[in-house]
């Protein structure tokens, strides 16, 4: 997989290594001389340009990359980049990252984003979803397909405890795509029976996340609820 990634300070840099190490093919594209750094990740690509110019991206040839990935630490670059790379360049998944949580609104396919990634949301949801039992935690959102990838705990007094997978009624269009049990990760296979202390990652829309929340957990159990995962505004 080809891809560009705008902003090669230590967050960009941090990709690349990654996805270098899986296999990919990167570009880190900079318009700061000293963030040109090849021997920091000599397995990348560099270009020295500004990510917001169309004329930069041209030369990049950004149409031939399967992902485009806005890492600078300014959100007005950020949603630039997205923008170009999907309204002029057709690329097909566009990743951005959110510095400032009050901008997080602006990060939607209206600004060319498939997917959105707050910091301070994460680490606002990974505290939620180390304390919280029966509650669920939205962890990451999924702009493209106005899904939301959310986890909760597994209380002992669900009616879910001892069900087999198979046998449950999720909430339409809700995916039960792992359970973490023991420090390890199981497969939700049909035959798998759900126990207390299960922590359940789901994908799901919005809109069903409530009703999947009183069908796991519909005792409440804290005052830290979906309403609180969200970052303060």
């Amino acid at each position: 997989m080809k891809v560009a990634i705008a902003g090669a300070g230590a967050v960009g840099r941090s990709i690349a290594a990654e996805l270098l190490e899986n296999g990919h093919d990167v570009l880190l594209i900079d318009r700061n001389p000293r963030a040109i750094r090849s021997d920091v990740v000599p397995g990348a690509d560099w270009l020295l340009a500004d990510g917001c110019e169309l004329s930069a991206l041209e030369v990049a040839r950004l149409e031939l990359f399967d992902v485009v990935i806005a890492a600078t630490g300014d959100d007005k670059a950020n949603l630039v980049v997205s923008l170009l790379a999907k309204t002029e360049f057709g690329v097909g998944r566009t990743v951005a990252r959110v510095n400032h949580p009050d901008n997080e609104w602006l990060f939607s396919d209206a600004w060319g984003v498939d997917v959105s990634v707050s910091t301070p949301r994460i680490m606002s949801a990974l505290v939620e979803e180390a304390v919280t039992v029966g509650d669920l935690v939205r962890l990451f959102s999924l702009r493209g397909s106005h899904a939301n990838l959310v986890e909760l705990t597994l209380p002992a007094d669900s009616p879910l405890v001892g069900v087999r997978v198979g046998d449950v009624r999720w909430p339409r269009d809700v995916v039960l795509v792992a359970i973490l049990r023991s420090n390890g990760i199981q497969v939700p296979e049909a035959d798998r029976s759900l126990e207390a202390g299960d922590e359940l990652l789901f994908v799901a829309p919005e809109d069903a996340e409530q009703a999947l929340q009183h069908l796991l957990a519909p005792i409440e159990h804290h005052a830290v609820g979906m309403e609180r995962s969200e970052p303060p505004q």
